[in-house]
């Protein structure tokens, strides 16, 4: 097997998120009892650093410090690197050019699922930088898939809950609620097919494959089935 290399702490809630559903994935491709697991490095890297050169435009900066923590998962034995969240794919391409390590791209991965599920039109769920950056939408077009975000102050309300309760560790009920509301009226204005969970931390929060009847992209579990795949792909 491959060595897996994460970068983490964008935020805590959804590393740990993806650690237990890659344990998941092997649980249920493994005989019972097998523990036979595979090796992971995880390279948690300062969320409130990263976010901030992000505030102030500092792509650039930003890119270097990603690729600097992938460089240590390098030297750290993995055969291969993800980005545990969305937001920073933005910059998925400039880290790719810079580092010799494969990547996974959450993205891409997310794109094929909606394929294969025959979806058209789909709303993306994310940070601000996630929902108001055309990423999502050039990899999804290759795939001849709309995407959609929601309105300006909709925008506005979804990031500030991602960053004062669920990157926090906070789901409340009331929040789900809060959030389906705006699901629900982009559905009734634009007609959309599919929702994509555009941050790791919403699985946490949306348990379930669908709602209202459509049909809710775990961005979390659609990327460990890859890189389950990949590390078992053999070298």
């Amino acid at each position: 097997m491959k060595t897996i290399g994460i970068i983490g702490g964008l935020g805590p809630e959804a590393t740990i998120d993806y650690y237990k559903e890659i344990i998941k994935r092997f649980n249920a491709i493994n005989s019972h009892g097998s523990f036979n697991y595979p090796q992971m490095v995880i390279y948690s890297v300062t969320m409130s650093k990263f976010i901030g050169l992000l505030e102030e435009n500092n792509y650039a900066e930003a890119t270097n410090y990603l690729v600097e923590s992938i460089t240590n998962l390098k030297k750290a034995g993995a055969h291969f690197a993800v980005l545990s969240a969305n937001t920073p794919h933005l910059l998925f391409n400039d880290i790719q050019d810079k580092v010799d390590l494969p990547l996974i791209s959450i993205v891409e991965t997310c794109a094929q699922k909606a394929s294969s599920l025959g979806l058209k039109k789909c709303l993306l769920l994310g940070t601000k930088f996630t929902m108001k950056n055309d990423f999502y939408a050039k990899v999804f077009e290759q795939f001849n898939i709309e995407i959609v975000v929601p309105n300006e102050k909709q925008i506005g309300t979804i990031h500030t809950i991602l960053f004062n309760e669920l990157e926090l560790g906070i789901f409340k009920d009331e929040t789900r609620e809060e959030l389906l509301q705006i699901v629900a009226d982009v559905k009734s204005k634009q007609g959309i097919d599919g929702v994509i969970l555009g941050c790791t931390e919403f699985p946490i929060m949306f348990t379930q494959p669908e709602y209202m009847d459509l049909p809710f992209l775990n961005t979390t579990k659609i990327h460990v089935e890859a890189i389950v795949n990949e590390c078992l792909r053999v070298r």
